[in-house]
C-alpha cells in the first residue's frame, strides 16, 4: 500500500563560510548529524555529495555537501534544525528542500513461518 508523505532533504555544506576550507573530516559532521536526528527522535538518511554554487557576494566555490534526508519530519522541526546546522557548521546558508512523495515499505516473507 502507497503512502503519500513529504520529503525534505537539508543540503548543508562543509567549507567554513569565513575562511573557505572544510575544518574538520567529513566523518566528524556525519556523527554530528547522526546525534541531532537521534535527539529530535527521527529517521533519517546522509548522503556525501560534491557541489557547487554561488555565494551571495557572486563568488562561486566547489565543495563536499552533506544531504539529510528526513521523511514526515513537521515544516516547522525541519526549519529549527536548519537553523542549528547552519549555525554549528558555521554556514553562510543551507538549503532546505520539500517534495510530495509516495513510499512503499517492501518486506521479504521467506523467513515468516508458514
Amino acid at each position: 500500500m502507497k503512502n503519500q508523505t513529504i520529503k525534505t532533504t537539508i543540503f548543508i555544506g562543509l567549507n567554513d563560510s569565513e575562511t573557505g576550507v572544510q575544518k574538520f573530516d567529513t566523518a566528524k559532521y556525519v556523527s554530528i548529524l547522526k546525534n541531532v536526528c537521534h535527539s529530535y527522535h527521527l529517521a533519517f538518511s546522509v548522503q556525501k555529495i560534491e557541489g557547487g554554487y554561488f555565494h551571495e557576494n557572486g563568488v562561486y566555490v566547489e565543495e563536499t555537501t552533506l544531504a539529510l534526508l528526513l521523511m514526515d519530519t513537521p515544516e516547522d522541526v525541519v526549519i529549527e534544525i536548519a537553523k542549528d546546522l547552519c549555525a554549528f557548521f558555521h554556514q553562510e546558508s543551507v538549503m532546505v528542500t520539500s517534495s510530495p512523495c509516495s513510499t512503499v515499505f517492501v518486506k521479504d516473507d521467506l523467513w515468516e513461518e508458514k
